[in-house]
């Protein structure tokens, strides 16, 4: 039970994260006002909870201009996928 314990990742205790880290790891990209509206969050909220998955190099940015205006694309890193997938296979298997 406690190796079990031991998989559980911190960084996806919060439900934010673990919405966002799932949006992410299903889709290539999502931009900030997708998220923002699939996990309805305030804009505050989705940044601090995106910046400390980009802190933890789960999650990548990349910043771009669409007709003149700033667009914000998040993606799961390679790093961050396996971690997740690790965190819901601990999850997995505590229910069993």
């Amino acid at each position: 039970m406690k190796d079990l314990l031991n998989n559980l990742n911190k960084a996806f205790e919060n439900k934010v994260r673990l919405g966002i880290m799932a949006a992410l790891v299903v889709n290539e990209y999502l931009d900030f006002n997708s998220l923002k509206e699939l996990l309805g969050v305030t804009d505050g909220n989705l940044a601090s909870h995106l910046k400390y998955l980009e802190k933890n190099e789960f999650v990548s940015v990349r910043k771009e201009f669409l007709n003149r205006k700033p667009n914000t694309k998040y993606s799961a890193t390679n790093e961050g996928k396996v971690a997740f997938q690790k965190h819901i296979k601990a999850i997995e298997d505590l229910l069993k």
